[in-house]
Parts: structure tokens; C-alpha cells; sequence
């Protein structure tokens, strides 16, 4: 019926998680898609400096201070002076859903001139079953006009839970800094748009590790949260900008372990800020040498079938990285306790099992 306003969805389940430095002036672009959700801003950086947040927001705020008097000597999980800090929103949350976005990230077009909700397609791919035990050619299957391709097996098309939903960008990619150095001014630019929007959201197959963004993801926090632990980065640390893909390294096997899914695709943000290239190398020299040793961890993890909760595999994997990866750097020891620190923490605030649902052939009991 026309001039009925329909009910956004998930509008009481999902919470819009944001890190910053800065005021949240790039929330007036979104206003359309995030006003009526709640959101949890963390303040990183200096708390004393005020943030302002626009008018007609609901919203909590964390600077550090707050880390610190909540979590008290397990705050130390929590990365200072990295977009890292946002997955102490992650923690405090008590929806089932969480979407993070970085606020250098705008509403993008698509090639009709239309603004993307963002947002909207995210949630429809939580939604939605995944399919990572056998691929579909045709993508997604459950999307509108698509559907299993010939060949495909009728016991796997009921698909399995999804975990995660990451999304893309157009305009600045999301690049290391050696490519960034070579390729200083590749954009995906609106004029070839068309050319450059590939309309399509697949599931990332079982057994397979990807690099994860986080500017632009969703995720599941009942069936994952645990999991989304962006590591030590920052200040203190050799190491930066390996935050999310950590994350993500250990949320896949994860997901593989428990037969859950993980989408990547659509929707597509606008990025707009191109960070320095020559502060990007400094932070990720490091991880650039050393994931040539961590990724083979990640593809060879065979976490034991006793381990059924997001929980349970963390702390397990965390033993991993002590044992496999400290003989790289020092670091990895450091990063391993911290990770048994993060999953005592969100325990702790999490007392009545939120997040730590026993899955059972991807079903969440």
C-alpha cells in the first residue's frame, strides 16, 4: 500500500560497528540506511578529544578509557592506534548481527546511477544459505533468477548457514602498499562503472583462506563473533593493516570446522581516502614477509572434532599459533595469549553463551 512505511530489516537485531579518530560527518550520506539501526562508535587514539556525531543517531561511544574500565587488565587484547579497536564493539554488542564500516567509505552508486543500500545486502546474505562444499558456476543460487546449475547435487542445495558476508569497493582499492607504489592512481572509477561493477555474490569454497577486508563486513555474531578478533596491531606492535585479514584467516577455518559459509561480493562501498603508501609499508613490511609463512598455518589448521563452539576452536588455534608461528617472532607468542585474553573477555561479557553456540552440521543448538 502506497505512503506505508515498512519496518527495516533486522532494525532490532544488527548493530552498526564503527572505528574512528575523527567526527562522523560521512554518517549524513548514510543516514537513509543507518539511522533507524543502533551504532557502536570506538573512539580510538586520544579520548580526550571530543568526537561529534551527527544529530538523530542513536549510538554508544568507547574511547579508551571506557576499554580500559570495562575490561581492565585484559584491555591489553585491545589494539591502540589501529581501526583494530573496533572489535571491542564487537564484544560489547548483544545483537545477533554486526556490520562494520570504516568512515572513509560513502554510499556507492550502481551502474543505473542508484545508491547502494549497502547495508540491505549484507543482511541479505546472512540471510541466505552458503555454499561452500561444492561450487555453484552461476554464484549464488538463492538470488532472485538464479538457481543450481545442472550437475549440482540435490543433498547439498540446502546450503548452509552464513557466517559472514564481505563486501567490496569502488574507487581507492584495497591494496598493499607495494601495489599502491606501482599502481599510484588505479581507481574504479564511476565514468566506467558498468565495466568494472561485477553484479555477483559467491560463496568462498570450503578449504580455501581469502584476504578479508574489513571496511565493508557483516557478519553473524551468534554463529562467529568469537572468531572476529582483529589481533594486536598499532601501537606496541610490528606490525600493522594485518588486522582484518587475521580475522579473517581465523574466522574461515573456523567456519570450515563448524560447516558454515562465507560470502564475498556484493554490495559494493565507496571508498574515498588513499592512505600514504610509504606509512602503509612501514606498518606491513613485516606481515608482507611473515604471511608467506602464516598462510601455509592457515591452509594446513585441522582443528579436532572435539572442538564445537566458535570458543573452543579459537583457544585450540590459539595453541596452534604459539606452537607453529612463534619461532617467527616473538610476536606470535604475544598474540597467541592475547587471543585466549580476548575469548576470557568476551566470556565475560558474554556470560549467557552469547556467540559461543554449539553448531552441529551448521545448524546452531
Amino acid at each position: 500500500m502506497a505512503g506505508v512505511k515498512t519496518t527495516p530489516l533486522l532494525k532490532d537485531e544488527l548493530d552498526i560497528v564503527i572505528p574512528t579518530i575523527r567526527n562522523l560527518d560521512f554518517l549524513e550520506m548514510w543516514r537513509p540506511f543507518f539511522q533507524p539501526y543502533h551504532l557502536i562508535i570506538v573512539q580510538d587514539g586520544d579520548p580526550s578529544k571530543k568526537i561529534n556525531v551527527p544529530e538523530g543517531f542513536d549510538y554508544e561511544l568507547y574511547n579508551r578509557n571506557d576499554i580500559n574500565r570495562i575490561l581492565g587488565p585484559k584491555a591489553s587484547c585491545i589494539s591502540f592506534k589501529d581501526s583494530a579497536c573496533r572489535c571491542f564493539g564487537y564484544m560489547v554488542s548483544k545483537k545477533k548481527y554486526i556490520y562494520t564500516i570504516d568512515d572513509d567509505c560513502f554510499v556507492a552508486k550502481d551502474p543505473s546511477g542508484k545508491d547502494i543500500n549497502a547495508l540491505e545486502q549484507h543482511i541479505t546474505n546472512l540471510l541466505c544459505p552458503s555454499t561452500p562444499l561444492f561450487f555453484n558456476t552461476l554464484y549464488d543460487p538463492y538470488r532472485d533468477g538464479a538457481d543450481f546449475v545442472r550437475g549440482y547435487p540435490f543433498s547439498l542445495r540446502e546450503g548452509v548457514p552464513t557466517a559472514v558476508s564481505h563486501g567490496l569497493w569502488l574507487n581507492i582499492p584495497d591494496y598493499d602498499a607495494p601495489t599502491q607504489l606501482v599502481k599510484p592512481r588505479e581507481r574504479n572509477t564511476r565514468h566506467v562503472l558498468p565495466n568494472l561493477y561485477v553484479d555477483a555474490v559467491l560463496t568462498i569454497p570450503k578449504g580455501t583462506i581469502f584476504p578479508m577486508c574489513g571496511m565493508n563486513l557483516a557478519f553473524n555474531r551468534d554463529l562467529i563473533g568469537p572468531a572476529m578478533y582483529f589481533g594486536l596491531m598499532g601501537d606496541g606492535q610490528p606490525i600493522g593493516r594485518y588486522d582484518d585479514m587475521w580475522a579473517g584467516w581465523c574466522t574461515k577455518v573456523i567456519c570450515d570446522h563448524l560447516n558454515l559459509g562465507v560470502k564475498t561480493g556484493l554490495p559494493y562501498i565507496w571508498h574515498s581516502k588513499a592512505s600514504n603508501p610509504f606509512v602503509n609499508l612501514k606498518k606491513e613490511y613485516k606481515g608482507i614477509y611473515w604471511q608467506e609463512d602464516i598462510i601455509p598455518f592457515f591452509q594446513s589448521v585441522v582443528l579436532p572434532k572435539e572442538c564445537t563452539t566458535v570458543q573452543q576452536c579459537y583457544l585450540e588455534l590459539a595453541k596452534m599459533v604459539k606452537a607453529k608461528l612463534s619461532s617467527i617472532d616473538p610476536y606470535f607468542t604475544k598474540l597467541a595469549d592475547e587471543m585466549v585474553t580476548w575469548i576470557e573477555a568476551w566470556d565475560e561479557l558474554n556470560p549467557s553463551g552469547d556467540g559461543s553456540a554449539k553448531i552441529l552440521n551448521g545448524v546452531a543448538k
